[in-house]
Parts: structure tokens; C-alpha cells; sequence
């Protein structure tokens, strides 16, 4: 059975993984985002945030428990005024931002990296069981949308801050959550929004010989379902 480790704790990834019926396990990287930025000195938005992805999916392959499976690591990354925005944290920071956004537009940037760690030898003793050799490939891609946003009262600003909601998001919101109240529209995949894109996912597994059926657990969440959630 081939197993899809999922380098993140984002409740909203593996969250968007189990709606799509799609099997997966979570190993949390341990990896200093900041640290790593600094060390490549990568400033534009779209190659940071391949870059964060790609460290995390590395950093969890290194792992024991990594071993035989397929490592996906991802990274979102917000572009708004030529300006690279991860998460807040703090809700001073978060409010500036968000009064800029407001009526404006900015590029939601998601980077995906896959690792392939099953064994590359089909006639070794862990794959005479009958599973397929690994590909061995690592690679990734970034798939990115453009979110546009509603006009926001300050009082809304506040409101949307004291929930806590943005303060652990690229960019100060979230699709999926309060934030999806001020979103007009999303141009590109919204999948991407969330912080995981089910279709870029699908081509990567495909470049490392593996169809994203196989990872079906035939579990997929009903649409009445979700929306009841």
C-alpha cells in the first residue's frame, strides 16, 4: 500500500486531503522558516515559498519513519504590493496588513515538494512482497491565485483579529474559516488558497510513477456532509 506523508500541521491541509478521500499520515518538520530564508537569502515570494516547502518535505524524508513512503511538504507564501507576507503572529502586524488589503488584491503562493523514499531496487527484500520499486524523484511546483478582497470596516478588522484566525495565516486570512467573509473572489485554484493544491498534487505523483487513485481510501467526504460540518 502506498503511503503519502503530509509534512505539515496545517489543520486545513490535511483537513482539504481527508475531503478529497485521500489517504495520508502527518510528520511535522521541524524546520526554522526564518533561518532557512536567511541562509539562501530568497526574497521573491514565489521561490520562497518552494523553497520553505521543499525544506520541510527533506527535513521529514530524513526521518526513520519516513522510510518507504512518498514525504509532501508545503509552504504558502501571500505577494501583495511586491511584498512576500507569512504569517503574522502578532495582531498589530496582521491589522496593518489588513487595512491595506482591503478593496485590494494580492497572489497567494503555494509551493509543493514531494520526496520520494521507497526503496529505488525492485529486487530487493523490501519489495519482494510485491510493491513497485521507488522512483526516487523529488521535485516539486507552485501553483498561485490570485485573491481578491472586499472593502473592511475596522470594526470587521477587529473582530477578524480577536478570533485569532489570521494570526496563523499567510497573508493575514484564510478561505476557509471568518476570513472567507471578506474574499470577493479567487482567481486560480482555490485549493491553493487553502494551502494545498489536490491537482499540482496529482502531477507530482504522477512524475514519481504513482496515480492518485491509489491513495484513494474510497472515504471521500460527502459534499451535504462538509457543508453540514
Amino acid at each position: 500500500m502506498t503511503r503519502l506523508i503530509l509534512a505539515s500541521q496545517s489543520p486545513a491541509r490535511t483537513k482539504l486531503l481527508s475531503h478529497a478521500g485521500i489517504r495520508h499520515e502527518i510528520l511535522v518538520s521541524d524546520v526554522d522558516e526564518d533561518a532557512i530564508q536567511a541562509r539562501y537569502g530568497v526574497t521573491d515570494p514565489h521561490d520562497t515559498a518552494l523553497l520553505l516547502a521543499r525544506a520541510k518535505a527533506e527535513a521529514v524524508a530524513s526521518l526513520p519513519d519516513a522510510e518507504g513512503a512518498l514525504v509532501l511538504g508545503c509552504d504558502s507564501v501571500f505577494e501583495f504590493d511586491g511584498e512576500a507576507h507569512g504569517k503574522p503572529y502578532a495582531a498589530e502586524v496582521a491589522r496593518e496588513r489588513m487595512l491595506r488589503m482591503s478593496g485590494s488584491m494580492g497572489v497567494l503562493h503555494t509551493g509543493h515538494w514531494l520526496v520520494d523514499c521507497r526503496d529505488t531496487d525492485p529486487d530487493s527484500s523490501e519489495n519482494n512482497g510485491g510493491e513497485r520499486a521507488g522512483s526516487g524523484a523529488t521535485l516539486g511546483a507552485v501553483t498561485s491565485a490570485e485573491v481578491h478582497f472586499m472593502e473592511m470596516s475596522g470594526e470587521e478588522i477587529e473582530a477578524y483579529i480577536a478570533t485569532g484566525e489570521p494570526l496563523q495565516c499567510a497573508g493575514s486570512f484564510t478561505i476557509d474559516g471568518y476570513g472567507g467573509a471578506f474574499i470577493r473572489k479567487v482567481d486560480g485554484d482555490p485549493h491553493t488558497v487553502v494551502g494545498l493544491s489536490i491537482s499540482t498534487l496529482r502531477g507530482l505523483l504522477g512524475q514519481a510513477q504513482v496515480g492518485i487513485t491509489e491513495l484513494w481510501t474510497g472515504g471521500a467526504v460527502d459534499p451535504a456532509e462538509a457543508r453540514a460540518e
